[in-house]
Order: C-alpha cells, then structure tokens, then sequence
C-alpha cells in the first residue's frame, strides 16, 4: 500500500516509510505544523513518498515552509528537489555531513550501485532504484541545507519553537533529531531503526550517548527514522536492546547469538517486522560492520 499521513498529535502527522521487495528503503517523514507552514522531518526515497507529502501540504492548505534532515543518507533526502521545486521558499536544516558524505561514502557507493547496474543481474525494481540513487547523488549540491545545524538548540522554524539537537558521530557522524515540546514528541532519525540498528555508518559509542539525550526529555511518543511511534517503556527497551547488542559485539560470543538476543528483546516493539529479517540483519552488522572494523563501522572517524 502506498504511505499515507496518520495523525500522531494535534498539528503532527507521521508519514510511515516502507521497505518494499526489490526496493531501497524509505525513512519516515514527520510533519509539524507551524503558524507559517509544514515542516518536515527527511523526505523520502522514492516518488510516491514524497507524493504523499505533497499531497498532504495542499490538502492541509498549507506551504512547507522547512524540512529538516536527520542525516544525509538517500533514504531521507532524495525528495527534497522535487519538494523545493512545488515550493521554491522553502528552507532546509541539516548538518553539514552531507559535504564529507559526497566526497566519500555516498560516492563510493554510488560507483559501486554502478558496476551492480552494469552487470545486468538486478531486479528491475532495484535496477529502478540505483538508477534514481545514482541521479540523487550527482544532484548532490541540491540535498545540502540552507541552514547548517552545528550544534543543539532551540530553534523558531516556520513561527513554531522546536529543540534541533545535533549528534555528532552516532548513527551517522551528523545526527539530526528534534523534540517537540508542545506536544512532547521527538522525532529521532536513524537513532531508532527497526528491524536492527542501521550501523553501516555508525559509531556505537556517539549513538549510545545520543539514544541517553533523548530519554532526558520529556517526551511521551519518539517516531523512529524506520518503524512504528513508541511510548517510553518501548524507548527503554529499545535502548537497553541497542547497548546489549554492542556489547555482545565487542565480546567472544558468536554473532549469531548476538542478533538472537537483539531479535528477542526488540520482537514486541511496534513494527519490530520478522525475526527472521531481524536476525539477518544483525548477523550482518555484529560481523561484517562492527567485527571488521574493530567495534565501528569503516565510516566512524573517531
């Protein structure tokens, strides 16, 4: 099915991203209301995701007056030029990490998606996607922000007063999440990804600290950059589950037995998704990110 705004609060409103078969990724977006128009929490992967946002705004009979970028990977920012072009004024938040992402991973990856491409083995679903994630990345100088996020504030965006708080070397090494004190509700990014922690760009230890930050506010609701919103109690577990896990990744035990105990303590977690999909995911990262690059991921420049 195709994502459609659900009402999370009064004025906020959770767009829910999607991992399709043969498909890339698409991050949540939430949108805020402000007295001088919609702001946006990351804008998608894919056309109708960011379709869905537009559509939404003129339903509401309102501009989007900013998007905010909780990190830089395609899956949260590939909407924003067709978003800026329906609405020229708008403004975006974001780190500056995308400058050092350009340069480094997402080129790398965009000329490995390439040599993928040019072998001709591909689905044509995910064929579809690295063509369009290869476009994103050469229109690069288009996802950079506006207003550079250096560090964590209260900030007036579009007439509403919202804590952008930065964190640096966690899921990304320019994390941006943001908490909503009239509502008590903080939108995390990818500090929260379910089935597993998304740790290809990770530092566990920046992220660890980042997941404390956000307990430390009063919120009553946090929506991930990837799954369904979670109270409190989930959050708590949600983080004790993210620490257990690198943890166990910096010890002997076999990685197997690290995503077993990470897919058990996170199963009753709204949109948990399959054990299965759960444990795979995590074999890969204790093993192939974190084991290989000494409790980090190759990205962590720390």
């Amino acid at each position: 099915p195709l994502p459609k705004a659900q009402s999370i609060a009064k004025g906020v409103w959770l767009i829910p991203g999607g991992m399709l078969p043969d498909r890339q990724p698409d991050g949540n977006t939430i949108l805020f209301d402000g007295p001088q128009g919609l702001i946006g929490m990351d804008s998608g992967r894919h056309t109708w995701h960011r379709e869905e946002i537009l559509d939404f705004a003129k339903a509401q009979k309102k501009p989007i007056a900013a998007i905010v970028h909780s990190d830089w990977l395609l899956d949260h920012v590939s909407g924003n030029p067709d978003i800026r072009a329906d609405y020229p004024k708008l403004k975006i938040y974001a780190s500056n990490a995308i400058d050092g992402a350009l340069t480094g991973f997402l080129k790398k990856s965009a000329a490995d998606a390439q040599a993928y491409l040019d072998g001709g083995k591909l689905p044509p679903e995910t064929a579809e996607d690295v063509r369009n994630d290869i476009a994103t990345y050469k229109n690069g100088e288009a996802l950079k922000p506006d207003v550079v996020v250096d560090k964590s504030s209260t900030r007036e965006i579009a007439g509403k007063k919202l804590a952008v708080n930065l964190a640096a070397n966690a899921a990304t090494d320019g994390d941006v999440w943001v908490y909503d004190p009239a509502t008590k509700i903080a939108a995390s990014g990818d500090l929260i990804t379910l089935p597993a922690p998304f740790l290809d760009t990770a530092c566990p230890a920046g992220w660890s600290k980042a997941l404390g930050d956000i307990e430390a506010t009063k919120f009553t609701t946090v929506i991930p950059g990837h799954g369904a919103p979670m109270n409190r109690a989930q959050f708590a577990t949600y983080r004790k589950a993210f620490d257990d896990l690198i943890a166990c990744s910096a010890s002997s035990r076999d990685e197997k037995e690290c995503a077993a105990d990470w897919t058990k303590a996170v199963s009753a977690l709204p949109g948990a998704g399959p054990d299965a999909k759960a444990q795979g995911m995590t074999v890969y990262y204790v093993k192939d990110v974190l084991r290989a690059h000494n409790g980090k991921s190759a990205e962590c420049k720390i």
